[in-house]
C-alpha cells in the first residue's frame, strides 16, 4: 500500500479472567491501566511522544464514558493529547489499530498507543420495557391517591431483570443469538460436534503449552487488584481438557442435536490490550526496535446471519492483492468466536464452489494448515473479551513472527452484525 510504513514497536495485554457469575475485579478502565502502565514504563520516550490514543470497547459502564480518554490520563499522558474510543463489536480492537495505522501511514501521526478493553463481567442488567414505563409512571404520580392507583400496575417480573449481555450478543436484524449464527455455518458446512469438540481441546492444549514454554512471558502483563490479588495469567485454560469430557456437555443454541456448546465457544472473559504503533520517522528518533510492521488491512461486510464467515471475506482479497496464497501466509490467527465457526471458515477457503459464487475466483483458495493457524490457542481456551480480542490476536500474531522468525501473517476475525476484519502483518 502506499504512504509511509508503519510498526508496532511493542504492546501488552492483561492476563484474561473469566467470569465467574458476577463483578470481577477490574472494570474495563481498570484493565487498560492495568497492562497500560508497565507496556509505557519500559518504552524511552516521553509522555508527549503519544499523539493519539484509540481504545476499543463495546460495553461501556456508566462510571467511565469514552474509556479510551480516562485510561489515557490515568496513565498519566498529557491533557492535551486527544483519546477516543470506538465500537465495532468485536472488530473493536482490530479497528482502533488500524484507524492508527491509517493516521500514521497517511502522515497525519507519528505515535498512537491503540488498544481494547473490556470487562464483560460487568455487564449491566436491564430493566424489561415494561418495568421501564411502570417507574416512569411512578415518577409522574400526582399525590397519594394516584400513587397508590399506579402501584396496581407492579407485577413480580418487574424485578427480574435481563442480562445485558445476552440482548447485546443477539443480531437485531435477524433475531438469531451469535452461537446461532455459528450453528447455521456448522450445517452449511457440515462441521460435526466431533469436529468441533476436537478443535477446542487442542486450542486448551495449545495455550497451556505456551504458558508453560514462557511464550505469553513479553505478552502478559500481572494484573493487581485491590485486595492484593495477583493475576498472572490466562485463567480459562484446562490443560487437562479432553474429548470425553466435551462430550458430556449439551448443546447450547440448538437443543438437542446442535455442534455449539460451553466447551467448544468462546469464554465470557475480561481482559485489555494495548498495542504501540509508530512512523519510521518515530521508529529512528527515539531509538526504538520494532517488532512488526502493518502492510495492510480489510474490512468486509456479510449476511449477519451467516456473520462467523466474515474472515473469509476479509483476509482472502487481502492476501490475493499481494499475491499470497495459503502458504504464503506464515502464521494465521483467526479469532475463536466457536470452533464451529471458525472450521467453516476453514472448510470454505477450501471449497470451489463457495470461492467461485461468493468471492468471485475461480477456485478455491486453498488449504490453511493447522499448524499455522492460532499457534498458541486462542478464544476458546483464552476467552473473548468483545472490544479487546481484535487488538490480542494482532499483538499476538506480531510476537508470533518474531519468535518463529517468520515472514508474514495475517489476523482476522468474525465480527457480529456481518462484518470481518483482517490485518496483514510483516517482520519489521
Amino acid at each position: 500500500m502506499t504512504g509511509r510504513p508503519v510498526y508496532i514497536v511493542d504492546g501488552a495485554r492483561t492476563p484474561f479472567l473469566k467470569a465467574r457469575g458476577g463483578p470481577g475485579p477490574f472494570t474495563p478502565v481498570d484493565l487498560a491501566v492495568q497492562c497500560g502502565r508497565p507496556l509505557l514504563a519500559r518504552q524511552p520516550i516521553p509522555r508527549e511522544a503519544i499523539d493519539l490514543v484509540v481504545l476499543g470497547c463495546v460495553n461501556v459502564i456508566a462510571d467511565e464514558m469514552n474509556p479510551a480518554r480516562v485510561a489515557a490520563l490515568r496513565l498519566g499522558l498529557p491533557e492535551q493529547t486527544v483519546a477516543f474510543t470506538m465500537q465495532i463489536n468485536c472488530g473493536s480492537g482490530m479497528q482502533s489499530i488500524d484507524t492508527a495505522y491509517r493516521y500514521i501511514r497517511d502522515g497525519s501521526h507519528e505515535m498512537i498507543l491503540a488498544g481494547g478493553a473490556e470487562a464483560l463481567s460487568h455487564s449491566p442488567l436491564v430493566l424489561r420495557e415494561k418495568a421501564v414505563e411502570w417507574y416512569a409512571g411512578m415518577a409522574q404520580a400526582k399525590g397519594p391517591v394516584d400513587t397508590a392507583r399506579r402501584m396496581g400496575g407492579l407485577r413480580p417480573d418487574f424485578f427480574k431483570p435481563v442480562i445485558g449481555l445476552e440482548r447485546g450478543l443477539t443480531d437485531p436484524i435477524t433475531e438469531l443469538n451469535m452461537g446461532q449464527t455459528a450453528e447455521v455455518l456448522a450445517h452449511r458446512f457440515g462441521i460435526s460436534r466431533e469436529d468441533a469438540d476436537a478443535y477446542a481441546v487442542e486450542s486448551h492444549h495449545r495455550l497451556a503449552r505456551a504458558q508453560e514454554a514462557g511464550l505469553l512471558d513479553g505478552e502478559v502483563e500481572p494484573a493487581f487488584d485491590t485486595d492484593g490479588g495477583v493475576h498472572e495469567r490466562d485463567d480459562g485454560v484446562r490443560p487437562n481438557s479432553d474429548m470425553a469430557s466435551l462430550a458430556k456437555l449439551k448443546p447450547v443454541f440448538e437443543k438437542p442435536h446442535g455442534k455449539v456448546t460451553a466447551g467448544n465457544a468462546s469464554q465470557i472473559t475480561d481482559g485489555a490490550s494495548w498495542t504501540l504503533l509508530a512512523s519510521e520517522t518515530a521508529v529512528e528518533a527515539h531509538g526504538l526496535t520494532p517488532i512488526a510492521r502493518i502492510a495492510d488491512s480489510d474490512w468486509a461486510a456479510l449476511d449477519p446471519s451467516i456473520m462467523g464467515l466474515g474472515p473469509v471475506l476479509s483476509a482472502t482479497p487481502l492476501a490475493q492483492r499481494h499475491g499470497f496464497g495459503p502458504d504464503d501466509i506464515d502464521v494465521w490467527e483467526i479469532n475463536e468466536a466457536f470452533a464451529a465457526q471458525v472450521l467453516s471458515c476453514l472448510a470454505a477457503w477450501e471449497d470451489d464452489a463457495f470461492c467461485r459464487e461468493v468471492l468471485g475466483y475461480e477456485s478455491a483458495f486453498g488449504r490453511i494448515e493447522r499448524d499455522r493457524l492460532n499457534v498458541d490457542g486462542g478464544a476458546i481456551s483464552l476467552g473473548h473479551p468483545v472490544g479487546t480480542s481484535g487488538n490480542r490476536i494482532v499483538l499476538h500474531l506480531a510476537n508470533a513472527l518474531k519468535q518463529r522468525g517468520a515472514r508474514r501473517g495475517i489476523a482476522t476475525e468474525c465480527i457480529g452484525g456481518g462484518l470481518g476484519g483482517a490485518m496483514l502483518l510483516e517482520a519489521a
